[in-house]
């Protein structure tokens, strides 16, 4: 009986033994590496608990001296402020660490989310804290203590966890920890892309790119000579006998595989099953915001807008002072785009560009750096000095805001594209406009211009199939950071 020849170059023909299975391992609850592993990860969640109990304190203590300074301007007795709050702090830590450990904020470095996630949390924290206090029959003397005391709580555990993940990211990075990858596709450019998309690291641990290989034997070989611990696979044009084999063969060496997926895969992860037909059927719902999720978000971004527009003020108009000293032209440039329904509307910015800039982009366009539909250049000469900054910290964006007071717009959402791209757009491409455009979105926090088109789109459909209001406030906490990485940005 002929044995088969391993596609892999291992087995009783090739005269190697064939590796051992990773899956069939069972490691002893007491051995060494499955102790050190749950050293390690105790370790991590003690640390961050304790991070989470000493923010608590600080954000209280800070909310309560705010209290006495306002209701009494007399010199603070700070070891009093205590008097009536030491007995709920128990309770308040108890609560705190079952919300945040519910929350995953306790999850692996990886998969464990930032102050998009705490902010929340704790004011749902503030929330049960209240509701006990009033069913308890509890003299409740001030309501904003409670929201003041969310702020300054988020605050603070926000900024001790930021400096935890930096501190432990110079430790990785100067111990030498890389998380080794092997990108799997068919196409050159395909890979290029993939791999810039990714970036040079994931959750403060730098990636290593072993090698860049089409899914064909290759893969097999790589993975029995290189110690790899992820496999990047470019889903499009692999098909899916070849990545059950290449599943296999990763599995059976301890590698997980991760895969970008194509746009109908986004697209069916919350379509509702048909039952009771002869094949797997899926319907696709359209990406609307209706009823209730249509109220919040609405709610929510005329909150948050009215209040940038009153605190951001003065920026407002330091801002428009520049632009008008530094250059000829209006402060604002009213640029037509598509929204809702793809209907035009026009958008409101602070002008970065010289006077008649629209009338040049004809002549520059095989200067243009972009893929797909877009249309960017780096150093586009029709921007001005102070533009060129503005551009860079994204705050020729701010009137976008009363886009938002008016209905044209969302806080988050996809962005919405001049009339030159939307020209341009692909009909799969058109789905993205049946819900209001945003100031931000996944493409901000995700790569901005680095990314190709198509992976913008995917990313839009993403943001449309998963949107809650989490979401919206994680990635609005996100998009500070991303544009002060200038990742992506011109």
């Amino acid at each position: 009986m002929a044995v088969p020849q391993r596609s892999d170059g291992v087995g009783p023909e090739s005269g190697q033994p064939p590796p051992e299975d990773a899956r069939a391992t069972r490691a002893h609850p007491l051995s060494a590496g499955s102790l050190k592993a749950a050293a390690r990860r105790s370790a991590s969640v003690l640390v961050l608990a304790a991070i989470d109990i000493t923010g608590l304190v600080i954000g209280l203590y800070a909310a309560l001296a705010l209290r006495a300074a306002i209701v009494d301007p007399m010199p603070i007795l700070w070891g009093l402020l205590w008097d009536q709050t030491a007995d709920w702090l128990p309770f308040l830590i108890l609560v705190l660490l079952l919300v945040f450990w519910r929350a995953g904020l306790y999850s692996p470095r990886e998969s464990r989310e930032g102050a998009g996630r705490i902010v929340p949390s704790v004011f749902l924290v503030a929330a049960l804290t209240l509701a006990f206090a009033i069913g308890s029959g509890q003299h409740v003397t001030t309501f904003g203590l409670y929201i003041a005391g969310a702020i300054f709580v988020s605050g603070a555990i926000a900024l001790l966890r930021a400096s935890y993940s930096v501190l432990t990211s110079a430790i990785l990075r100067a111990a030498g920890v890389r998380r080794r990858a092997l990108i799997v596709g068919r196409d050159p450019k395909q890979r290029y892309q993939l791999r810039t998309s990714l970036g040079a690291s994931r959750a403060g641990i730098e990636y290593e790119f072993v090698a860049e290989t089409d899914p064909g034997p290759s893969v097999e070989q790589l993975l029995a000579e290189a110690k790899l611990e992820e496999v990047i696979v470019a889903d499009s044009g692999v098909s899916d006998e070849r990545l059950l084999e290449i599943l296999d063969a990763a599995e059976r060496r301890g590698v997980k595989v991760r895969v970008a997926p194509r746009t109908t895969e986004l697209l069916i992860e919350r379509g509702e099953y048909v039952a009771g037909l002869g094949a797997p059927l899926f319907d696709l719902r359209s990406p609307i915001f209706a009823g209730t999720d249509w109220v919040i978000k609405r709610v929510f971004d005329i909150v948050v807008a009215a209040l940038i527009v009153l605190i951001g003020l003065p920026i407002w108009l330091l801002i428009a002072l520049a632009v008008k000293c530094t250059s000829r032209g209006p402060v604002f440039y009213a640029d037509p785009r598509i929204g809702l329904g793809e209907r035009e509307f026009r958008m409101l910015k602070f002008r970065t560009m010289v006077a008649g800039a629209a009338r040049q982009q004809e002549l520059l366009e095989r200067a243009n750096e972009a893929t797909g539909a877009l249309f960017k250049i780096r150093r586009d000469p029709r921007v001005t000095r102070v533009g060129r900054v503005l551009r860079r910290l994204s705050l020729d964006e701010i009137p976008n805001v009363v886009n938002v007071l008016r209905g044209e717009m969302s806080l988050v959402g996809p962005r919405p594209l001049p009339l030159r791209d939307f020209e341009r757009l692909e009909p799969w491409h058109r789905r993205r406009y049946n819900v209001l455009p945003g100031i931000t979105g996944l493409w901000q926090v995700a790569g901005r211009s680095d990314l190709t088109f198509d992976d913008l789109v995917r990313l839009d459909f993403y943001y449309l199939e998963n949107w809650s209001i989490w979401l919206d406030i994680s990635i609005l906490f996100r998009t500070p950071g991303a544009i002060l990485s200038r990742r992506g940005a011109y």
